[in-house]
């Protein structure tokens, strides 16, 4: 019920890995990283076109990176000097949940859709993320995956 708030959580992660429309579903080449890159760049369109099917009703539709939190699960499998490295740049758990927390509940970004965000600070995502066409596209080939 209106006024509401979708919140998308992708990753800034997008930028380093086009996504590839002939082969979303990564069934000809497999990369764990390019697939997590492609499924946030994904987020992004997903969050632009359902932005602009929902205009006017009164639920915004905006995505975000939160930041390279230290949890268990992004940790694991990663070498001791690496997760030392890792660790001067990366974000307490509660840290990196700040953007979520903040647009779930600031009436500063009340009416705000559309938008991608880093810090709780509206920035540009990846220039491919704004093709209209791009996002219909995923839009269709998800509904397709789903049976709609």
């Amino acid at each position: 019920m209106p006024p509401s708030r979708i919140i998308n959580v992708s990753s800034d992660i997008h930028r380093y890995f086009k996504i590839n429309l002939d082969d979303l579903m990564f069934e000809k080449k497999y990369s764990s990283q390019k697939a997590y890159s492609s499924a946030k760049f994904a987020i992004i369109l997903f969050t632009y076109e359902l932005a602009h099917r929902l205009d006017g009703t009164g639920v915004t539709v905006n995505a975000l990176h939160p930041g390279h939190a230290r949890t268990k699960m992004t940790m694991r499998n990663i070498p001791w000097i690496i997760k030392k490295i890792m660790n001067l740049f990366s974000k307490s758990p509660e840290e990196a949940a700040e953007t979520s927390v903040y647009f779930a509940s600031s009436p500063e970004v009340e009416g705000v859709s559309g938008k991608y965000f880093k810090k709780c600070i509206p920035v540009k995502s990846h220039k491919m993320t704004y093709d209209e066409s791009i996002q219909k596209k995923v839009w269709e080939i998800s509904e397709k995956l789903i049976h709609i």
